[in-house]
Formats: structure tokens, sequence, C-alpha cells
């Protein structure tokens, strides 16, 4: 009798074991999954740029009448602007 006894006692913590591993996987597997999906859904979208990331100046005529020659210094360099 306790050889049976000891027999299902080490089936049920075997058992528990496999059980509690199973769905320990199963969470963990979700709770990436959702993470994943957060961190996808909440980036922000880029700002657009030009194709190489240098700055292209607005040479609208329009805008020209408007801006100093400081700034049309800086746009002309290839520089973004920081005087008005």
């Amino acid at each position: 009798m306790n050889r049976v006894r000891t027999l299902v006692t080490s089936a049920a913590i075997a058992g528990s074991m496999l059980v509690g591993g199973v769905a320990g996987a199963a969470l963990y597997g979700v709770s990436t999954l959702s993470a994943a999906a957060a961190t996808t859904a909440a980036s922000p979208t880029p700002a657009p740029t030009a194709a190489n990331g240098t700055f292209v100046s607005n040479e609208d005529a329009t805008h020209e009448a408007g801006e100093s020659a400081a700034r049309e210094a800086q746009e002309n360099a290839g520089q973004v602007p920081t005087v008005p």
C-alpha cells in the first residue's frame, strides 16, 4: 500500500508540474505577443524627411520674400535655420 501511495503522489506532483509548465508557457507567450503588439501600435510614425537626410530649403517666392538674409544664408549652406 505504501508503494501505491508513493506512485500516486509522484504522479500527482509530475502532473501538476506539467500542467503548471504548460500554463506558464502559454501565459508567457500571450504576454509577449500583447507586449509586442502594444509597442508596435504605440510607436509614433516618423516625420517625413528628405531622402538622404539633409535639410531642403523652401525656395518658394512668397516664402523667400518674408525671410531674413541670415536665414537665407543658413538655408543655402544646407543648415536647418535657427534664425527667423
